[in-house]
Parts: structure tokens; C-alpha cells; sequence
């Protein structure tokens, strides 16, 4: 992990399929996601991180087979394909694990057509003790289950249940045996911290190189750790703080947030991000788009595990709204090949380029603390250090040049 850069992939979008479940014709998507290796390569990465590619009623984490590949993206064979093909190119493979809920067509929650239910969830399902029951019935009278937060799609598993442990970690060393590296946990802030504990070990025990990773939004980082096993969590408070001081020109509240994850790292490596595929891209999100150098610069001169979210590197634009689809504008498809990006993007994939290749230069940032020198409202020098290394950063949001100290620098 010292050298990992993830290129993350939201697959179902990247390749166009249809996300609605009204069109769910068999396609081979994951190939389509394998011509884009070299791309992935020319960026610096060291890793392809991929969204839900399991067989899912709609958009992929509605997953109604854990064990299947969803037919949008492909068959086993196409699964096969893209780890040897990511492989020979040094990628490792980060899957998507689903595992706080199921869609309501899995065949532990749908009641089999023929037996007096629709498919979908009516009546009581085939395993009720997987499922956690509200005490409610709807309104044909039949039981009402938890869903997660609120999407009635999406049907909470009954964590406590032994047997629903088991079947997570069956599902997880499957797919390591089959040739990935680690998972990203979809949604792991909403499993009890018990669960990971409980699964995790175990596949640590058949796999002890797999990176784990949970999905933590907000929360006290270094205790999650603990209680659960996971190597890292998502560090949404740095992704909030970057956009926000630079929309602000308010660079204490970076500052401030450089602190609390220099905390972090005592306990573990935050995997780091300006994007991902649940919130709106950064270059919409900045409203002085000149900053979006000012956030690359940050994501890879501090410590952390950083990700790339795809098309991030070509300055894509996209807002994610409250509403059915809502993610559909950050999640697009990807062109057939790179000689169909929009002019524009390529000088913003050839800063990633740069400043990843710095990054790879010094893998000692992975771990690397962070300093403040020097802090104004626009200005912000700090200091990145570790195992006896330092670089030092400056950045000036002012739209005019800055005299801004850097102690001890030796070359530019």
C-alpha cells in the first residue's frame, strides 16, 4: 500500500449500461474497462478501484448475486481477463463489497414466483432471520423489513445472524481466490463494528496481503479502526475540508483538518480522494477553477492512499442531486478511446501525471505528517515529512503573487 494510487471505476456507468433495470441485455462491459488499462498506467496508478460489478437489479448495490458477474458487465471469463490483463501491468484489483444490504429480488429476501408472492418482496422472505423486521406491515398487510436509510430498494441485512457472516466471507475469499486484491465496504459505517470483527480475520486468515478498506463518512476514524480490523477508512473530512477552504479562501480550515489527519496516521493510512462516485465532481464543485490545481497538490504531497476518481484527471463536470438519478451526471460513460476525450482535459491529466509521478518518486508520503510553516486566509506553507524526507508546499489562492516563507527549502 506504501505505492498505491487507485484509478477508480464506477462500471455500470463507465460502459453505459443501462442503470434503471429496464434494460438489462447481456454486454461485456469489463472488457470494455480492460482497453483502458494503459491508460490507467500512462495516469501513475498502481491500482483499479471498482465500483459494484455483481448481479444487481439496477445500478449495483441493489445486489441480488454475489457470486455472479452482473451480466451488463460481462461473464467469469471477462472477470479473468481484466485481473490477468491488470496484472501484467502491476494493477492490483479493488472490488466493491455490498454487504450492509441486499436488493429485494436476492433470493434470500424475494419470495420464489409461483408462491402466492411477486418477485420483489412480497410476503415473508425464504430466510426472515437475515433480515431485520420493523414490526410494521405494509399496506397489503405483509411484514415491513429496515431498509438502508430510507431506500426501500435496498433491504438491511441482519448482521447478527452468524449465517449472514458466513456468507459474507464466503463471498469475500471468493473473489480474492479468483485474483483480487482487497475491498473497498460499501457502506461500512452502517454495520455494526462486531460484523468486520467477526468476518474480517477470517479473510485475513486466507488472504493476509488483502487490503480492507470501509466506507466512513464521518465518525471517530482511529476507534472504527480498532473495533472493526479494517485497514483504513475513507477520509471524507480532509475531501470536505479541501474543496470548502478553497471555495472559502479560507485556508485555517485546512489547516486545521492537515492536523486531525496527521492524527490519524498513528493509528493507519486514510485512503484520500477529491472525487468519488458519490458526490459532485470537483471541478463543479470549485467555483475558481484555478483551484483544482490547489486540490491535486494537497491529495498527493499529504500521507494517505490517494484515488482518483475516473474522469476527475480530465476535469469532468458533473453534479449529484437528492432525487432518482441523481447520480447519473457523475457517473458517465467513458468514450470508446482516449482519442475521444475532450481537448481540454489533457493538460489536467498531465498535472495528475506530474504530480503523481511525484508522489511515486517519494513513497514516503504514504505515511507522511503534515506541518503548517506559514498561514494565512489565502496563503498556506506546510511541511510533509517522514522516515527523514520533507518536501514543503506552498499554496496561494490570491489571484495575485505571494511572499510566503519556506524555511530550509534547498531546490524548487
Amino acid at each position: 500500500m506504501r505505492h498505491a494510487i487507485w484509478w477508480q471505476v464506477y462500471p455500470l456507468g463507465f460502459t453505459g449500461a443501462d442503470t434503471t433495470g429496464a434494460d438489462r441485455r447481456p454486454a461485456h462491459g469489463l472488457a470494455r474497462i480492460a482497453d483502458w488499462l494503459d491508460y490507467a498506467v500512462r495516469l501513475g496508478a498502481s491500482g483499479l478501484a471498482l465500483g459494484p460489478i455483481f448481479d444487481s437489479s439496477t445500478h449495483g448495490y441493489d445486489t441480488v448475486d454475489h457470486f455472479r458477474i452482473d451480466p451488463r458487465l460481462g461473464v467469469d471469463a471477462d472477470f479473468d481477463d481484466l485481473v490477468a490483463r491488470a496484472h501484467q501491468r502491476g494493477l492490483r484489483i479493488l472490488l466493491d463489497g455490498v454487504f450492509n444490504h441486499v436488493g429485494r429480488e436476492h433470493p434470500a429476501f424475494a419470495a420464489p414466483p409461483g408462491e402466492g408472492a411477486p418477485p420483489g418482496g412480497g410476503g415473508a422472505p425464504p430466510r426472515p432471520d437475515w433480515f431485520v423486521p420493523t414490526g410494521a406491515t405494509g399496506p397489503d398487510g405483509r411484514p415491513d423489513y429496515a431498509t438502508f436509510e430510507g431506500h426501500d430498494c435496498l433491504v438491511t441485512l441482519r448482521h447478527a445472524n452468524p449465517a449472514v457472516a458466513d456468507h459474507v466471507t464466503e463471498i469475500m475469499n471468493h473473489w480474492l481466490d479468483r485474483g483480487a486484491d482487497g475491498w473497498r465496504l460499501d457502506a461500512a459505517y452502517a454495520v455494526p463494528a462486531e460484523f468486520w470483527a467477526r468476518v474480517l480475520p477470517r479473510v485475513r486468515r486466507a488472504h493476509p496481503d488483502a487490503y480492507l478498506v470501509g466506507e466512513v463518512i464521518h465518525g471517530d476514524y482511529p476507534d472504527i479502526i480498532h473495533r472493526t480490523g479494517l485497514d483504513a477508512v475513507t477520509q471524507y473530512e480532509l475531501w470536505k475540508a479541501i474543496w470548502s477552504s478553497l471555495n472559502d479562501a479560507n485556508l485555517f480550515e485546512l489547516s486545521w483538518a492537515l492536523e486531525r489527519h496527521s492524527g490519524f496516521l498513528d493509528t493507519f493510512v486514510p485512503l484520500t480522494f477529491v472525487g468519488n462516485h458519490d458526490v459532485t465532481r470537483l471541478a463543479s464543485r470549485l467555483r475558481e477553477p484555478r483551484h483544482l490545481a490547489h486540490a491535486l497538490v494537497v491529495l498527493c504531497t499529504v500521507g494517505g492512499t490517494p484515488s482518483v476518481y475516473y474522469g476527475d484527471e480530465q476535469a469532468f463536470v458533473g453534479v449529484k442531486e437528492d432525487r432518482a438519478g441523481g447520480d447519473d451526471a457523475v457517473r458517465p460513460a467513458f468514450p470508446a478511446g482516449a482519442d475521444e476525450l475532450a481537448p481540454h482535459g489533457w493538460p489536467i491529466y498531465r498535472l495528475h501525471q506530474d504530480l503523481i509521478g511525484l508522489r511515486r518518486r517519494h513513497p514516503w508520503l504514504h505515511a507522511a505528517r503534515t506541518r503548517p510553516l506559514h498561514l494565512t486566509n489565502e496563503q498556506l506553507t506546510y511541511e510533509t515529512s517522514a522516515e527523514g524526507q520533507r518536501l514543503l508546499v506552498t499554496l496561494n489562492l490570491a489571484g495575485n503573487p505571494a511572499d510566503c516563507p519556506a524555511p530550509g527549502a534547498a531546490q524548487l
